[in-house]
């Protein structure tokens, strides 16, 4: 498996994005502001993950995704590790990523890559997401806010 940037005149994989974030609106959005990396074995799209420069010194990991075939064996830790090392050669101090209340893989995922809780941005998902979205039987919510000094 490589990690590599998205090549200008490929398109994004839309289907991995919509994943993570079910807005197309939103990924759309934070796609033409952000960069794109992809992970391919044998020559197909894997996984997928986008760094967006939010303030000076600072990127956010928007959106992480892997094809379902392929979870649980490692290549979201691979993705989130991928993207710090990456945030580190661009010169960013600081790495954050959100994530809804309702992921709990996700925030043992982060946790366990080094990333801390700093906050908590109440109904982020209510006045951002005109539909509903539940995970494991919850609500999501709330957006928890994690970073990494690098």
């Amino acid at each position: 498996m490589i990690i590599r940037k998205l090549n200008i005149n490929e398109e994004a994989p839309m289907n991995l994005l919509l994943l993570a974030d079910p807005s197309r609106i939103i990924v759309e959005e934070y796609l033409q502001r952000g960069e794109c990396f992809v992970a391919e074995s044998e020559g197909q799209i894997i996984g997928v993950y986008i760094l967006l420069p939010t303030r000076p010194e600072t990127v956010e990991l928007v959106n992480i995704a892997v094809i379902e075939t392929q979870h649980g064996k490692g290549l979201g830790k691979q993705l989130v590790m991928n993207a710090i090392e990456e945030a580190k050669l661009k010169g960013y101090r600081t790495i954050e990523v959100g994530t809804g209340n309702s992921s709990i893989g996700q925030l043992t995922l982060y946790q366990k890559c080094g990333f801390r809780i700093t906050g908590v941005d109440k109904d982020f998902f209510i006045r951002h997401y005109q539909e509903k979205i539940f995970e494991n039987g919850i609500q999501c919510r709330d957006m928890i806010r994690l970073s990494q000094d690098l």
